[in-house]
């Protein structure tokens, strides 16, 4: 079997492989989730900034796809300074993102005509310092274009979030092509944390870590992002024993 790579050697082989191709070299830091089970599946500990990552819908459906949005607004919400938010449709529901972290005061919005300018507002804001984060909603991300993404966000340091918005069945596929960004996620809604007395508890989530630069995919189980932008895990996932531990006690007995 062959020996596995040394991720630090990895790491530090595509930093020196963005310089040679004219990247600035920029101190790499990360935006931790401040859940040790996420963070500890991602390079640095955290999401890496001055990066591209993609966010979809588990599924085709509206309420995925604004779980998606609401998971990129929580690692917005996070950063520091204003964010740019590129859109080519007037659906977004701002009320929602604050509830996730993303006060209004903080976001720009940007519309645009079709997905080929929301792309070239894209690029724009994340070649601009000053921005905490940009977030563009596209239903496409062809190569080119997200090689160019990844470029500027190399350039400022600055995060990029690009929502797969899936308006057709070929838009879901396309999701599944290669890309230059370094993470993609995808999240799926699952029933709410149950409460003791009738009512709708927070809200839970499937998260699935499907590419990971430098890294490995994994899923998790947490619960949705609250007013500062942070997940949590649920408490029953926290207590629950591991297979290995279930089978000592099974051989104990």
């Amino acid at each position: 079997m062959p020996a596995q790579p040394d991720r630090a050697v990895v790491s530090a082989l595509q930093d020196r492989v963005r310089s040679l191709e004219g990247g600035r070299n920029h101190e790499r830091r990360v935006l931790p989730f401040g859940v040790r089970d996420i963070d500890s599946r991602l390079p640095g500990g955290g999401l890496a900034l001055g990066a591209l990552h993609e966010v979809a819908g588990g599924g085709n459906g509206a309420v995925d796809g604004a779980a998606a949005a609401l998971f990129a607004a929580g690692i917005a919400a996070r950063t520091v300074g204003k964010v740019l938010w590129c859109v080519s449709q007037q659906d977004l529901f701002a009320p929602a993102i604050a509830q996730a972290g993303l006060s209004p005061d903080r976001v720009i919005y940007v519309e645009a005509g079709d997905d080929k300018s929301v792309l070239a507002c894209f690029e724009e804001g994340l070649r601009h310092v000053g921005l905490g984060a940009v977030v563009a909603e596209v239903a496409r991300l062809p190569m080119t274009a997200s090689r160019r993404l990844q470029l500027a966000a190399e350039t400022s340091g600055g995060i990029g979030i690009a929502i797969r918005r899936c308006r057709r069945q070929s838009d879901a596929t396309d999701f599944g092509q290669p890309t230059a960004s370094v993470t993609r996620w995808r999240v799926s809604v699952m029933p709410s944390k149950p409460l003791p007395v009738p009512g709708v508890g927070r809200a839970r989530w499937q998260l699935e870590l499907i590419r990971c630069r430098g890294g490995e995919s994994a899923d998790f189980e947490v619960e949705a992002c609250d007013a500062k932008g942070r997940l949590a895990v649920p408490s029953a996932v926290v207590n629950r024993s591991s297979e290995k531990e279930i089978g000592r006690r099974i051989i104990a007995a």
